[in-house]
């Protein structure tokens, strides 16, 4: 069974930093893109899909960030400890939302509960 368990979420004033980490279990991640989206309660009233944020490529050689986040965030993966972690710095009020884990190759896409981010103003 295919796990992926975010934490390292919490409440951060603006201009600070936080580091998420996602640990996956039942697959070997080295396999898999994994990548970060969040979604902000705003956006899950509005029916709106999840925002992505960040993506790793297997070996770790290739990354790809949203413009909203790129200089500020730093995705990497460590496949030996089968984890994922995005570095946050620089955070602002509009980085609120919740965080969610994906692992994706060409077979399947799988996601984790998700860890919330607060930052407050």
């Amino acid at each position: 069974q295919v796990q992926l368990v975010e934490s390292g979420g919490g409440l951060v004033q603006a201009g600070g930093s936080l580091r998420l980490s996602c640990a996956a279990s039942g697959l070997f991640s080295s396999y898999y893109v994994m990548g970060w989206f969040r979604q902000s309660p705003g956006k899950e009233r509005e029916g709106k899909e999840r925002e992505f944020v960040a993506e790793i490529s297997p070996t770790g050689g290739g990354t790809t960030y949203a413009d909203s986040v790129k200089g500020r965030f730093t995705i990497s993966r460590d496949n030996a400890k089968n984890t994922v972690y995005l570095q946050m710095n620089s955070l602002k009020p509009e980085d609120t939302a919740v965080y969610y884990c994906s692992a994706r190759n060409s077979a399947s896409n799988h996601w984790g509960q998700g860890t919330q981010v607060t930052v407050s103003s």
